[in-house]
């Protein structure tokens, strides 16, 4: 029997404190080859962090953040950008350069990171595009484009160098409901498509267990609960299932200086 591939990203006990505050108090994680992991928690509570960690933007206080093989925070600058030019992302609000065309945007990466052609940027660029529906706005401005047309380039920015992993902060942000759906359903079909790795932060419940083949809570800087979606709806732990109803009883709340006064 072959031995089962590695995992595409570990992390080990990562605690990430900024002076007095702790962010992340110890979290350990694996991402598996192909899958979709979705992390939830409460807005504020170190979801995109993870991501900024796992880019290597961010250094942890204690443990270890690994890229298969590699000890994201051990590397020397060369090799970290090598690393990064296998991740993809896709920001919370499209992080689309205002100046730039579509193709202008979508091409960046190639120009930035690698000595690709300008007739082959040209080709790579109308590709994914045309994988996201966008192909026909290949000369329009950000300012042009509605919230889920800038989420369309984004994502088509994240797939330009072939990405083996894609980190996606809060993809159906400030979208309507119908938008959302659209957006996560070309997210599903194109890292099926591109069999692409990829971790989803949010808070939608809705998008979470549309995309997610796996699931992971954090809360207090902590992973309390992980597993497959439908394992996430039959939870008997309080925190996730108070979460996951919205309801204002239960644990998340009490001491928050966001309860409601009675």
């Amino acid at each position: 029997m072959s031995a089962p591939p590695p995992d595409v990203v570990e992390l080990r006990d990562v605690q990430l404190h900024f002076e007095e505050k702790k962010v992340l108090g110890g979290v350990s994680l694996t991402v598996k080859p192909l899958e979709r992991l979705v992390i939830m928690g409460q807005s504020g509570s170190g979801k995109s962090t993870i991501l900024r960690l796992i880019l290597g933007l961010l250094q942890p206080t204690a443990g270890s953040v690994f890229f298969k093989q590699f000890e994201i925070s051990r590397l020397p600058r060369r090799k970290l950008q090598q690393i990064r030019s296998r991740i993809g992302m896709v920001y919370q609000y499209s992080a689309l350069l205002s100046s730039r065309s579509v193709r202008d945007n979508v091409a960046l990466p190639l120009e930035e990171l690698t000595h690709t052609s300008s007739d082959e940027i040209d080709r790579i660029v109308e590709e994914k595009l045309d994988l996201v529906g966008m192909a026909h706005a290949r000369k329009q401005m950000p300012s042009e484009l509605s919230g889920g047309m800038k989420k369309r380039v984004s994502l088509a920015r994240a797939l330009v160098l072939e990405p083996e992993l894609i980190l996606f902060d809060e993809p159906t942000a400030g979208l309507d409901p119908v938008i959302a759906s659209v957006i996560d359903e070309l997210i599903i079909s194109l890292t099926e498509k591109s069999e692409v790795t990829s971790v989803i932060v949010t808070h939608e419940m809705d998008s979470a267990f549309r995309i997610g083949t796996r699931m992971a809570m954090l809360y207090q800087g902590k992973i309390i609960e992980e597993g497959e979606p439908e394992a996430f709806k039959r939870s008997t732990d309080p925190v996730v299932a108070q979460f996951l109803s919205g309801s204002t009883e239960g644990p998340i709340l009490e001491g928050s200086e966001d309860a409601i006064a009675t």
